[in-house]
């Protein structure tokens, strides 16, 4: 029964993490058939963010991470995607890996390639016992904070006039700009979310590792990938089963 509890929690923990790094993929995907590998770096520094402003505040070192992400997610769509949106997908993904590298030697030249030692939410190293088993906090609010971000983009996608919007350009991009869907803010509001996601996957990710380096986004980006491919590309829903099966048969294949 122990096993049984164990295993449960680190499979939906990291499978949760898979499926919102996989989400964070799938939407820009969606509307721009691009597969961002420079997703890795909004993970990276995001986490970065979250160093710089340990000393401060929780709350204060969140928001910044969140802007940060979304603020370099936005960029990039800016000076790098933008331009290249009547590119063939095998440009477009080698401009991802350009801007992907970009950033990791930014990285490396502004702050070090050493790792450097972050845990940005202490009280949750603590374990807690679930009947006779004993886990770990952090995975059980790894579990709950992935589940309430996967609700709330639910309902995003389908209650709001943006979701529709985007839901009907991962359809068909041209079809939904001929009937009046306005591309470059469907675009623009898919890669903030996709950094909101990042942000949220940084801090989850650097609590769990006890750590960030110049490369922290690239394993979970890569495994991502996979899942997304699993479910399906561009398909949102699929993206995040892909995930969280990633992370089932992961963890089954450790035990």
């Amino acid at each position: 029964m122990n096993t049984l509890v164990q295993f449960a929690v680190d499979a939906l923990s990291l499978g949760g993490l898979y499926a919102l790094t996989a989400l964070g993929i799938g939407l820009i995907f969606s509307v721009m058939r691009l597969a961002n590998f420079a997703h890795a770096e909004l993970v990276t520094c995001a986490a970065y963010a979250l160093f710089v402003l340990s000393a401060h505040p929780l709350v204060m070192a969140v928001a910044g991470s969140v802007l940060v992400a979304v603020a370099l997610a936005v960029l990039t769509e800016r000076l790098a995607f933008r331009t290249l949106r009547a590119a063939d997908p095998t440009t477009m993904m080698i401009a991802s890996f350009t801007v992907s590298m970009l950033i990791q030697k930014i990285l490396i030249f502004a702050l070090g390639s050493r790792p450097k030692s972050l845990d940005p939410v202490p009280v949750l190293s603590q374990a807690v016992w679930i009947g006779p088993a004993q886990v770990s906090l952090l995975k059980l609010v790894t579990i709950a904070v992935c589940a309430v971000l996967l609700l709330a983009l639910t309902l995003f996608l389908r209650r709001t006039s943006f979701g529709l919007q985007m839901r009907a350009a991962a359809e068909n991009f041209t079809m939904a700009r001929l009937t009046g869907v306005r591309a470059n803010a469907v675009i623009v509001v898919a890669f903030a979310l996709s950094g909101v996601l990042a942000a949220v996957v940084a801090l989850l990710f650097a609590a769990q590792t006890g750590f960030v380096q110049p490369r922290l986004g690239v394993p979970l980006m890569i495994t991502a990938f996979v899942a997304t491919v699993i479910g399906g590309m561009g398909s949102l829903t699929g993206a995040a089963i892909g995930g969280v099966l990633v992370g089932v048969v992961t963890t089954l294949l450790q035990v």
